[in-house]
């Protein structure tokens, strides 16, 4: 009996060191499990609560933004308004003289529109072989006279009453007196009327002229004929 007695306790030995090493590594692995746990657990809170602190400042930062864009937005609004009603109520008061002048203008334009009457030329074409047209203008006046008395008609290519014709003549053509050719100043079927055939000095331009004596205000042309040659019985 007391020889077998070594080769239990060796046995005995044996079974408890490798119980002591699956009790060891048992405890390792629940100390390292408490361990992940803890990590995940303090880990876990600090991520839920870091966003979220994040998110609010985030958000408050964006509505002070907010407001202070709207806040600059109604000033320059304001600032806008102030300087369009400035601007409109200064338009306003220089508005009101210009209409007022232009309202001038087109009444004084419109006066002497009615008196001068520009369109009182009447022209009629001619079939005659000598005319080429025959020309009226109610705007045609007397020339005036310096001659008093009872008007007598003269033809001596000297008189007061000769050189009154003359210019009446130049009058009526519109071409200047002293580079005229006067053709012929004849009687024109009255002692108070006159005809009068001119020409430019070229001969381009050809006239008949019927003139009308008015007491006290000198001849006057009341025809004219635009003449297509000067080959006729003045």
């Amino acid at each position: 009996m007391t020889e077998r007695e070594p080769d239990l306790s060796r046995v005995e030995r044996k079974k408890g060191r490798n119980r002591n090493k699956i009790l060891n590594s048992m405890i390792a692995i629940v100390v390292v499990l408490i361990i992940i746990a803890a990590g995940a657990i303090f880990s876990g809170g600090k991520s839920d609560k870091e966003p979220s602190e994040i998110e609010e400042t985030a958000n408050d930062s964006t509505v002070n933004e907010d407001v202070v864009e709207v806040e600059e937005d109604v000033e320059e609004d304001d600032k806008d308004n102030a300087a369009e009603d400035s601007n409109s109520s200064t338009e306003e008061e220089t508005s009101e003289p210009s209409n007022t002048t232009e309202t001038d203008q087109v009444d004084e334009s419109t006066t002497g529109g009615d008196s001068e009457k520009p369109d009182s030329v009447t022209s009629s074409p001619s079939d005659d072989a000598i005319v080429a047209e025959t020309i009226t203008d109610t705007a045609w006046k007397p020339i005036g006279t310096t001659q008093t008395g009872d008007h007598v008609s003269q033809y001596d290519g000297s008189s007061v009453d000769w050189n009154e014709k003359k210019q009446a003549l130049a009058y009526a053509t519109g071409l200047p007196q002293d580079s005229m050719i006067f053709l012929k100043i004849k009687n024109g079927g009255g002692p108070q009327k006159s005809i009068g055939i001119v020409s430019s000095r070229d001969s381009a331009q050809k006239y008949r002229v019927y003139l009308e004596w008015v007491d006290g205000e000198g001849w006057k042309p009341v025809k004219m004929d635009k003449l297509k040659t000067l080959d006729f019985d003045y």
